[in-house]
């Protein structure tokens, strides 16, 4: 049990550091405002640097598609309009369960605004059961809940394949996390292929059927926008990490803005209904995703400002940039600072104490139907669901 007044004789503390690091972020983002406005002007100058020496950075850094100071004002959604979604949820196995699988488990929403057209709202789960399936990620490393956090992401890009038909009104495709999938990129290429080969094909038939997808990041922690201005305060004339920097023992010379993160940069810059330029991701595990390459912006949605990821060839055609854009704003505004469709979705796939429950309980009675009668949970797992009181 929590001893809350105890936690309370503590608040004072994080308070105190709080408000510490609040006058310090102030700080840094005004210095990286001055660094912002300095290389606005010198563009091409910081782009030839980062093409002449992006494989020698110590750090992920996105390249501007457009100048600096650019901002876009959202385009009003027209009706009518659809937006698909998908958002997933997992039961993770565990040895102290009666039998060791798990279930993921997907929210998927279909809904048209300025039509008669019933919404589309269900779940899939998927069961996984398979002893080489669940040992396979083993044999390469990948421990079965990375590999299940995996097969998720996976399932929640297919789902949107499925949902796609060929619309009839503009259509938007929502997805809650990251289109980049960061550390895919150290995956063994077998497990790797496995994994994203089926997603570019999905992402292949949205881009057949012009719908443009969106990968939704809330609170986004990147700092990918914000490195950019790291080569604006690199002490060298050239910006070889690799040479100048690996014997630094504490901060290099160029973390002067860490650690703010690139949406206090734009909410700086961006007015609520706006969005910065374009920005095109240099991760390593994009260089496995051919023509999708994934390029990023920030929108000003009220609330906060969110971090907008697309594939490039939404990116390179305006008009399906600006109905991306224009779609995910009037979702946000729908939910009230979050997309309707994606929450929806998340409540479709969350998996609840009671729906785990109810989802052994049936595979109990499939394990006593198969003659295994000795079935329980392990003597550990029984007793801490238990009380001394």
């Amino acid at each position: 049990m929590l001893d809350l007044t105890k936690v309370a004789m503590q608040m004072g503390q994080v308070g105190q550091v709080i408000r510490q690091g609040a006058i310090a972020s102030q700080q840094k983002q005004a210095h990286a405002l001055d660094i912002f406005a300095a290389m606005a002007g010198q563009l091409d100058h910081y782009r030839h640097l980062l093409a002449t020496w992006r494989e020698h950075l110590a750090f992920a850094v996105a390249e501007p598609s457009e100048p600096l100071t650019t901002v876009h004002t959202v385009s009003p959604a027209s009706l009518p309009y659809g937006v698909i979604a998908a958002d997933g949820s997992q039961i993770a196995p565990s040895h102290h369960e009666i039998a060791y699988c798990y279930l993921i488990n997907i929210g998927r929403v279909a809904i048209t605004y300025g039509s008669q057209r019933r919404p589309q709202l269900n779940s899939l789960p998927q069961l996984v059961y398979d002893p080489a399936e669940l040992g396979r990620s083993r044999s390469w490393g990948i421990t079965t809940e990375d590999w299940l956090r995996y097969r998720r992401t996976q399932a929640e890009m297919l789902a949107l394949a499925e949902l796609a038909t060929d619309p009839e009104t503009p259509t938007l495709a929502l997805v809650d996390g990251s289109l980049i999938f960061w550390y895919w990129s150290t995956l063994a290429p077998a497990a790797r292929d496995i994994l994203l080969a089926p997603i570019l094909e999905a992402w292949q038939q949205l881009r057949e059927r012009r719908i443009p997808l969106v990968g939704y990041i809330s609170a986004s922690r990147s700092h990918e926008t914000l490195n950019f201005l790291r080569l604006g305060v690199c002490p060298y004339p050239e910006p070889n990490c690799a040479e100048h920097c690996t014997n630094q023992r504490e901060r290099l010379p160029c973390q002067t803005f860490d650690p703010l993160r690139d949406t206090l940069l734009w909410h700086a810059r961006l007015a609520p209904q706006q969005y910065s330029p374009l920005w095109r991701s240099y991760s390593p595990i994009l260089e496995h995703y051919g023509d999708h390459a994934i390029y990023c912006c920030y929108l000003h949605a009220g609330s906060e400002v969110v971090r907008l990821e697309v594939p490039q060839w939404v990116a390179k055609e305006t008009d399906l940039l600006a109905q991306a854009i224009s779609l995910t704003a009037s979702q946000i505004q729908k939910g009230h600072g979050y997309p309707v469709a994606l929450a929806e979705a998340h409540n479709l796939a969350v998996v609840r104490s009671s729906d785990r429950q109810r989802f052994f309980a049936l595979l109990e009675r499939e394990l006593i139907k198969a003659g295994q009668w000795h079935v329980a949970p392990s003597p550990k797992e029984q007793r801490k669901r238990q009380s001394i009181v």
